[in-house]
């Protein structure tokens, strides 16, 4: 289905092109199948001196997702979707977390071919209620996300986005932070070279400051992507990513202060596993 996708679409070719798979852990991934369909996933992170694990079990059937994670801090996540059983273009998802009693949630997503709504509210007697929606086309589309708590009667979120896309380019303009910030983010891909770049701009209104991040990635070959990025602070990241095996990835990470040489650099890998 084509029209302006959610709201949370709007720039995320950009941020994905800026910031995903850049990491300075290490990080080990593995996902089996059982026996009636089910994928588990077990995830481990080392970050410093701490080891966090996660273990994530995902079954799908007729059109419903049950999506169950426990992790090393004690909690159990559990979210069940629902796609399109009571209108086409509709999915309805109910999530909830043990021990929180407050973390119940329902939420609705509804994608048209000009509008994508999402809204959803917490089930608790006072409830946060947020709405985003996008309105427009594939090419042009603006939006706006908005949170009410109810039990304060206050807005604790407004903000407000355009995006404008064609076949190779796509730009972004998004007033966030209750309209404190300003950010500009700009993805645009050379087919011919299989190579993208990308920008995004931030700028602060209470502070005054300004914030810019830089990067572009390239596709060597089918099986691995290379990527790097710069932003005002002086941080140059670098990584390659290899698909040694279908689906299964290993990510190497290098963070570098071109401010501070004389500091050590970080370094991050991924290692992906799905037979």
């Amino acid at each position: 289905m084509g029209g302006p996708g959610l709201y949370t679409g709007i720039g995320k070719k950009a941020k994905d092109l800026l910031y995903k798979d850049y990491q300075t852990d290490h990080k080990f991934t593995l996902t089996t199948f059982a026996a009636n369909g089910a994928a588990i996933t077990a995830t481990s992170t080392k970050k410093g001196d701490l080891i966090l694990g996660e273990i994530q079990s995902q079954i799908k059937n007729k059109g419903i997702t049950v999506d169950v994670k426990a992790n090393s801090a004690s909690n159990i996540i559990t979210t069940i979707t629902a796609d399109e059983y009571a209108a086409p273009g509709l999915k309805t998802i109910f999530s909830f977390a043990v021990p929180d009693q407050k973390s119940g949630k329902v939420e609705l997503q509804y994608l048209h071919d000009y509008a994508g709504i999402n809204a959803s509210i917490g089930l608790t007697a006072n409830p946060v209620v947020n709405l985003s929606a996008a309105f427009g086309t594939n090419a042009l589309s603006v939006g706006a996300d908005i949170s009410l708590d109810t039990a304060t009667k206050n807005l604790t979120k407004y903000n407000a986005a355009l995006s404008y896309t064609n076949a190779d380019l796509i730009a972004s303009l998004s007033l966030n932070n209750k309209g404190d910030s300003l950010t500009g983010s700009y993805y645009h891909f050379v087919e011919k070279s299989n190579t993208a770049v990308g920008a995004e701009l931030t700028h602060s209104f209470s502070s005054n400051e300004n914030s810019l991040t830089f990067g572009t990635q390239h596709t060597l070959d089918p099986l691995t992507l290379v990527k790097a990025r710069i932003n005002n602070s002086g941080k140059l990241s670098t990584l390659i990513q290899h698909e040694f095996r279908p689906k299964s990835l290993i990510t190497l990470s290098v963070e570098v202060d071109t401010k501070a040489i004389e500091k050590s650099s970080k370094v991050g890998l991924a290692l992906a596993l799905k037979p």
